[in-house]
């Protein structure tokens, strides 16, 4: 293990607590009561059952109603994760070390992969949050109304204010470690590099679920039925696209800002930007129109995205809740166990959009778990990309 162990990740290990030389092989499993706090475990028991149970109900929606969105969102994000994440852990085996240093390093858990990089909550967390984030949306009838563009940087504005909420939390819980010192992570936001705030809390989840609805939602909608073939490849080309789109989409400020933290930092914020003034009128208006009954758009529901989205938001509130001493402790962003803190307001800001979009979804009407086929007022002809 100590040839794959290069000196910034072996670095971010120690102040993690453990030896990158002495992590486990492909598997690892320990003790809950081993990690480095109580926090550890209930992240990962969160995230692991609700990505679990995100699976089941995406087969049974399959199997009952035809509708095999959720499936190929959930199996399109977890390739997605396979594209991504190994070059970042290993750069050095790819071929990438003179380009792409190493840019954080994960603690251990339970279940670790990988020799220590990669937890079985991070395989789980892509395809739950990405979930939580387009079932919303859905819910909402955006993709229907307003086809699958607009309804994916819808999601990539909700899946961001649920992703930060734990984004601005991991450091201070010593969840995972950024490198400070790597060019890639420039500008920081707090204990959150910048580009991790826009690129994998908002671009990532747009970018995968413009190809989810593309290549397979709006066929559902209107009740098409795919054999297992057909959803095969579907997912896989999924899964290749959303993450070629993860790096076209921050072109504007990679390539623009190669030469300047600060203008990389303006148009990373800019590209955000963009986005919450497209999502929140958006959102806000199909809500009202649901509210009132004024929409044109077929009911549909899932109550298992409802539930648990209460329940992670409420297990993220009890975590920040008990790291809010140590916060307010902190000297120039800094605990005093040596671990960085992330933005409070933001993450105020965060909690406040997911909750109201949570609360969104229990204020429409209900109906039946399908919501396929059209619908008075809903033609034939597709509005935007549908």
């Amino acid at each position: 293990m100590a040839d794959l162990c290069s000196p910034t990740f072996d670095q971010l290990s120690a102040a993690l607590g453990f030896s990158c030389a002495e992590a486990g092989g492909l598997v690892e499993v320990r003790s809950p009561s081993a990690l480095e706090n109580w926090t550890l475990p209930v992240l990962e028991l969160t995230i692991v059952v609700g990505s679990v149970l995100a699976l089941v109900f995406a087969i049974l929606r399959w199997r009952r109603n035809g509708d095999p969105t959720n499936l190929v969102l959930w199996f399109g994000a977890t390739a997605y994760l396979f594209v991504i994440e190994p070059p970042l852990y290993f750069p050095a085996a790819f071929g990438i070390e003179e380009h792409v240093d190493t840019m954080f390093a994960h603690n251990v858990f339970t279940v670790d992969f990988l020799w220590g990089r990669l937890p079985l909550y991070i395989i789980a967390i892509y395809p739950l949050m990405a979930t939580l984030a387009f079932e919303l949306v859905r819910m909402l009838g955006v993709f229907r109304k307003y086809g699958a563009l607009v309804g994916a940087i819808c999601v990539g504005f909700v899946h961001h204010a649920f992703y930060e909420i734990f984004d601005h939390l991991g450091p201070q819980l010593r969840w995972w470690e950024w490198s400070t010192t790597n060019p890639v992570n420039q500008p920081m936001f707090d204990s959150v590099p910048l580009p991790s705030v826009v690129v994998f809390a908002a671009l990532w989840p747009m970018s995968l679920a413009l190809c989810v609805q593309f290549f397979v939602g709006r066929y559902a909608d209107r009740g098409r039925d795919f054999t297992g073939l057909e959803l095969v490849w579907r997912t896989i080309v999924i899964g290749l696209l959303a993450s070629a789109g993860t790096f076209i989409l921050p072109i504007p400020a990679t390539v623009l800002g190669m030469e300047s933290t600060t203008v990389r930092g303006i148009l990373y914020a800019a590209e955000l930007i963009v986005i919450v003034l497209v999502a929140i009128p958006i959102l806000v208006r199909q809500w009202s129109r649901l509210r009132r009954g004024t929409s044109d758009v077929p009911i549909y529901s899932n109550d298992f995205v409802r539930v648990y989205s209460v329940v992670y938001l409420g297990v993220m509130g009890i975590l920040w809740v008990t790291a809010l001493p140590s916060y307010f402790g902190a000297v120039d962003g800094v605990t005093s166990n040596g671990d960085p803190i992330g933005n409070l307001w933001y993450t105020i800001a965060c909690f406040a959009i997911a909750i109201l979009c949570v609360a969104a979804t229990f204020t429409v009407p209900r109906g039946p778990a399908d919501g396929r086929g059209p619908v008075s007022g809903e033609g034939a002809v597709p509005n935007a990309v549908r």
